[in-house]
């Protein structure tokens, strides 16, 4: 059975203060393509029948720094729309909307958990149909929700899978199950 290997983009200047960044599209900050580079050698022993990244900047950058620069783009890949709350942290969001979070209440302006759970079941679907292991390259919030799809959870599970930047997660299988087999390293 296949497994679905998750990178998560490197460092940014938004993503190192906070900021939600779905459709801004920033470069990588210079710690963030050093952590990307060192992503190659642990990636480089295995043998991917698909690789796929987002269409943005941040993502295709980690992909080329990972050793990967002929990654496919895959427009299901980008981030969670966040639409109003495009470039304000979570505490600014909170002075006006308490308690809120991306994975328990709308974003105005933004995508909607159906619209995010359709396309990250396309990433799945192609993940399980690939003649072998698959790789994408994405960001924090939307690869969450893939790895909840991943695991026949809604998306909002994924408010329990903590993605830092430039970490590598495996998914796959026990038996017919899927699992988590790496996370978040």
């Amino acid at each position: 059975m296949n497994e679905l290997w998750v990178v998560r983009h490197g460092k940014t200047e938004w993503s190192a203060n906070g900021r939600h960044t779905s459709t801004t599209d920033l470069p990588l900050l210079p710690e963030g393509e050093e952590v990307a580079r060192s992503l190659a050698p642990r990636l480089s022993g295995t043998d991917f029948a698909l690789v796929l990244t987002s269409p943005m900047l941040r993502a295709r950058r980690t992909a080329e720094l990972a050793g990967f620069p002929g990654a496919e783009v895959d427009d299901d890949l980008v981030e969670w729309d966040y639409g109003d709350y495009e470039g304000v942290t979570t505490q600014e969001i909170r002075t006006r909307v308490p308690g809120w979070t991306i994975w328990n209440q709308p974003v105005p302006g933004g995508e909607t958990e159906a619209h995010v759970c359709a396309r990250l079941d396309r990433v799945v679907a192609r993940a399980q149909a690939a003649d072998g292991d698959t790789l994408v390259f994405g960001h924090g919030h939307a690869l969450r929700a893939l790895a909840a799809r991943w695991l026949r959870r809604p998306v909002p599970f994924g408010q329990h899978l903590r993605l830092d930047t430039a970490t590598l997660s495996v998914l796959g299988w026990e038996h017919e199950a899927p699992v988590v087999l790496r996370w978040n390293t």
